[in-house]
């Protein structure tokens, strides 16, 4: 590691690890609790795949991995291109995109300022 670790890229790395956990635990709900259907099988299956890779990502990011930096930057611009779109197609859910929109902008700021970037280069 080229230094310590900024504090938005523990953040970042915190968060990822909270979201991933409650992706694990809402998909062995699912599988356990809900009333069995395959729809609601795969999507279980889905969300605990999803939740072990946001784990993952979290402790790459936790590492200064900068593969886990690109991954995560990834999904946050397919989050703000979502929020973009939700806020146009359903204006109901205006505040939703909004709020989803800004983490998605907050956490690629975080993830390249000049001493994440410094963090992650190796």
């Amino acid at each position: 590691m080229a230094g310590t670790r900024p504090g938005g890229v523990t953040v970042v790395s915190i968060l990822a690890w909270i979201s991933g956990l409650l992706q694990l635990i809402a998909g062995i709900l699912a599988l356990f609790v809900v009333p069995i259907s395959s729809a609601i099988t795969v999507a279980a299956w889905i969300s605990i795949a999803l939740g072990v890779i946001t784990i993952l990502v979290g402790a790459g990011l936790w590492r200064g991995s900068p593969a886990a930096r690109l991954i995560a930057t990834i999904v946050f611009v397919l989050n703000l291109v979502n929020a973009v779109f939700t806020l146009f197609a359903t204006p109901a859910n205006a505040w939703s995109a909004i709020v989803s929109g800004l983490f998605a902008l907050i956490g690629i700021i975080l993830l390249w300022t000049k001493a994440a970037s410094a963090f992650f280069r190796r």
